[in-house]
C-alpha cells in the first residue's frame, strides 16, 4: 500500500493519518503514560510547538489556494509553490503537522506518546513525501530538482 490507500480502496490523506496520530497519543497516555517528561506546571509550553505548527500549516494550505494549486499529494499540481514557508521547507504542512504532534506530546506531558510522532512521521516521508517528490519531479521537472536542490526536505 505504497500509495497511501486504505484497504477499502480510498485514498488516506494526511490530516486523517494526523487524527489517528492524535486519537493514539491521546489512548497512549492515558492507558500507559510512562516516564512523566513534564511536571503539569510545565506542560503547557506545549502550547507553543503547537501553535507554531498549526499556523504553519494554515499559511501553507492558504498559499496552496490562493496559488489555486490542490493540497491533496494524490492530485495533479498547476504550480510549483517556493514562497512563503515552502521556503524554508518542501513540506511545511508536514513539517507543521509533527511540530504540532510534538506540542501535544508535551501537553500531555508523558514520554510514550513521542513514540507516535516518530511513526508519523516515518510515515509521512514514506508514504507521502517521496510520492510526492517523484511527482512534483515528473511535473515540473528541472525546476523543480532546482528547488528541491536549494530546500531542504523538513527544515
Amino acid at each position: 500500500m505504497s500509495d497511501g490507500r486504505l484497504l477499502a480502496g480510498e485514498r488516506l490523506l494526511p490530516p486523517q493519518l494526523f487524527a489517528a496520530a492524535v486519537a493514539f497519543m491521546i489512548g497512549l497516555h492515558l492507558i500507559e503514560p510512562g516516564l512523566r517528561l513534564l511536571e503539569s506546571t510545565w506542560t503547557w509550553l506545549g502550547a507553543l510547538p503547537a501553535g507554531v505548527g498549526l499556523a504553519l500549516n494554515i499559511w501553507a494550505d492558504r498559499l496552496f489556494k490562493y496559488r489555486g494549486t490542490t493540497v491533496k499529494p494524490f492530485q495533479a499540481s498547476t504550480m510549483l509553490v517556493s514562497e512563503g514557508p515552502f521556503r524554508l521547507s518542501r513540506n511545511p504542512m508536514y513539517l507543521g503537522m509533527v511540530l504540532a504532534l510534538i506540542g501535544l506530546g508535551l501537553v500531555l506531558g508523558s514520554a510514550s506518546p513521542l513514540v507516535i510522532v516518530v511513526f508519523f512521521a516515518v510515515i509521512l516521508d514514506q508514504r507521502f513525501i517521496r510520492a510526492e517528490e517523484a511527482k512534483m519531479d515528473a511535473e515540473f521537472g528541472e525546476q523543480y530538482r532546482a528547488y528541491a536542490q536549494r530546500v531542504r526536505r523538513w527544515i
